[in-house]
């Protein structure tokens, strides 16, 4: 296993590195400029922000300097758009709040989505499993762009009950929404894998046997089902978590919250490319680490799978 995490990571650096490349060349090769406007700029200041920059160096220089400087001190580089702000300032403005509701909408659509798949499997074919799949569905259909102006219609214009912006330091009330927001689709796609998982499993020979020697269903589920149909899920679950922790650009910017996917919009808008270039290459690394942990995972939960 040791070796095989090793392995892993030294896949990971030139994946990460090529990532870099990737997106350095691709924002660059979009039409126009980052100070390009409606009103184009005189030459000379335009040659005086670009020297500011180092926008006038040759290309690749330019690329082989942005890549040296991510790897070897971390740093993203100067905002084109938040003058007094670099990237990692931003990234670190942003990344907290987002991985705090990220969190949360992880630990409820993983607690959920797994209850009411379990259920669904166990009484397969009655109205409870009806029941689950109907929520399951009603939640897959309904995106977050929809949730959340209904939840901020119902809780905030007619009950009253919670704001319907802002982030106030993370307090309960302002969480709740988004993560509901964020929660409920990934709580659908949960449901729906772990019920398919667990009827399969459900009609396996050795679950057929643990019944036969009079084990409680209880200790069937819990102890011999459980973790076998927890493996196809850890597939979705790796890159869930990233998409969670990362946030979503439709709840950041109907709350308010100040997280990184405010910064990834209104940096896309406004042609802002180191800081698009630095979330898109945090949420790569994310990726990469993620889907490494649930290979890990895979053995524990299934020790016949060998690397």
């Amino acid at each position: 296993m040791l070796s095989y995490i090793i392995r892993r990571l030294l896949v990971a650096i030139p994946t990460i590195l090529i990532l870099i490349v990737i997106s350095y060349v691709l924002m660059f090769a979009a039409p126009g400029g980052p100070f390009n406007s409606e009103r184009p700029l005189p030459a000379q200041v335009l040659a005086n922000i670009e020297a500011r920059y180092g926008l006038d160096r040759p290309y690749l220089v330019q690329m082989a300097d942005y890549v040296w400087n991510i790897v070897a001190r971390f740093d993203f580089g100067p905002s084109f758009q938040y003058r007094d702000q670099n990237v990692n300032s931003i990234i670190r403005q942003g990344f907290p709040v987002t991985l705090t509701y990220g969190l949360w909408a992880f630990v409820v659509s993983v607690v959920i989505g797994v209850v009411l798949g379990v259920v669904a499997a166990i009484r397969h074919n009655t109205w409870t499993d009806y029941l689950a799949v109907g929520i399951s569905v009603g939640a897959q259909v309904l995106p977050n762009f929809v949730i959340a102006p209904i939840l901020v219609l119902v809780f905030t214009l007619w009950l009253r009950w919670l704001p319907g912006g802002g982030w106030n330091g993370g307090a309960w009330q302002n969480v709740i929404m988004p993560v509901i927001a964020l929660a409920a689709s990934y709580t659908a796609s949960i449901a729906r894998i772990m019920r398919s998982s667990m009827i399969e499993v459900l009609n396996s020979p050795f679950i057929r046997t643990a019944r036969a020697k009079g084990l409680p269903t209880r200790r069937i589920i819990l102890r011999h089902a459980l973790k076998p149909a927890l493996v196809p899920l850890l597939s979705y679950l790796g890159p869930a978590f990233v998409g969670m922790i990362t946030g979503s650009f439709v709840v950041d910017m109907y709350f308010s919250t100040g997280g990184i996917g405010q910064f990834f919009v209104n940096s896309a808008l406004n042609r802002d490319y180191p800081v698009i270039m630095g979330i898109t290459i945090l949420m790569g690394a994310l990726t990469i680490l993620f889907s490494l942990v649930v290979d890990v995972l895979y053995a524990w939960i299934d020790p016949k799978i060998r690397y």
